[in-house]
Formats: structure tokens, sequence, C-alpha cells
């Protein structure tokens, strides 16, 4: 009897020892998925993170200049050059032109550096009639051109709502349209969509 005890005991021991390199694998493969997916889970927190601090580092160190007409008199008005950016550029030109013409009306060349986050303001005096007229009702645009880090860049059009009348400067106010970001341009005064390309590297290949 206790023979028989003994072998029906013994064979559930072998049985729950045979099971246990089961349970311990079966075990080990569940933690090793829930362990692989909060290694996901961090992974992808880190992404997030690292294109967060990207573009935080882009937008504080990329060029961006916001540009303003202001009326003074009646007979005068002023171009304010803000530098929204920390980074440092150099005035190259600013352009004024209707929004009907495909030609600017006024190319003015400047070199003036602009440190981030200070405002450059230039006295337009009959400039601004070159491209409006005496009497004129509508839409003008201006956009500066500047050197940063070595690179040639172009603001988009800022737009601005004039009128004029037998010479005297009656309304100008900005037009709310978002713009887009500066453009780099390569030797020939080309938009290029590569930030990344120096243009005199370019300047010299062209020439």
């Amino acid at each position: 009897m206790h023979l028989q005890w003994f072998s029906q005991h013994s064979f559930i021991f072998n049985l729950i020892v045979a099971y246990i390199p089961l349970v311990a694998t079966v075990t080990t493969t569940i933690l090793s998925m829930v362990l692989a997916r909060a290694t996901l889970r961090y992974a992808e927190s880190s992404d997030k993170s690292l294109a967060l601090a990207r573009e935080e580092f882009e937008r504080q160190w990329s060029p961006e200049l916001h540009i303003k007409l202001e009326k003074v008199s009646s007979r005068q008005a002023k171009i304010v050059v803000t530098n929204l950016a920390k980074i440092s550029v150099l005035l190259q030109m600013v352009q004024l032109r209707r929004l009907a013409m495909g030609v600017p009306s006024l190319r003015t060349i400047l070199n003036e550096p602009l440190v981030g986050g200070t405002t450059w303001t230039h006295e337009l005096e009959k400039n601004l009639f070159s491209c409006t007229g005496d009497d004129y009702q509508g839409q003008i645009a201006a956009s500066m051109t500047f050197y940063a880090s070595g690179r040639l860049f172009r603001t988009d059009w800022f737009r601005f709502q004039i009128q004029v009348s037998h010479g005297e400067i009656l309304r100008l106010e900005p037009v709310n349209i978002a713009a887009r970001r500066v453009r780099m341009l390569d030797g020939t005064g080309e938009e290029t969509e590569e930030l990344a390309k120096d243009v005199v590297r370019a300047s010299a290949a062209n020439a």
C-alpha cells in the first residue's frame, strides 16, 4: 500500500517537475512581450521628444524676419524689419511692388546687419511713391533679401493695403495673411528648397 501511494505521488511530483520549464517559458515570454512593449513606448516617446526639440531648435535658429510698413506722415512712410530668430542676419535688398505687377517697382540695395531679436527701420522717402504713384488704392507688397550663415535668403511678400491721393498717404495698413517661411536663393537668384546649399559654392560653379 505504501508502495502504491509512493508511486502515485511520485508520478504527480514528476508531472509537476516536467511542467515547471513550460511555466517558466510561458512566464518569460509574457515578461519579454511586456518589456518589448514598454521599450517601444519609450522609443516612441523619445522620438517625439527629439522631434519637438529639433523643431524648437530650428524655430529659434532658422532665419525669420517680419516686415511692416508704417505711415509717418501724409507724405512719408518707413519700413520696419524685425528679426524674430536668434541668429543674426545681413540685410541686402528690400523690394516693393504692386500685387498686380510681376516685377518689383523698387529695389533698394542695403548692407545692414540685424542682430537676432532686434529691429531695423528705414525711411522710404519718395521710394514708396515710385511704387504707388500719386494716386493709387489697393495692395502693395514688401520683401527682404538677406544673408544668414553664409546663405542667401528671401522672405515672402508681406502685403499692405494703401490709399494714396494727390501724393498723400491716406491709409497704410497691413493685410493679415500669414506669410511663408523664408526661402533660400541660389547664386542666380532662383529659389531653392535645399537650405544646406552653400551660396558661395553655387556662385563659383555658375561663374
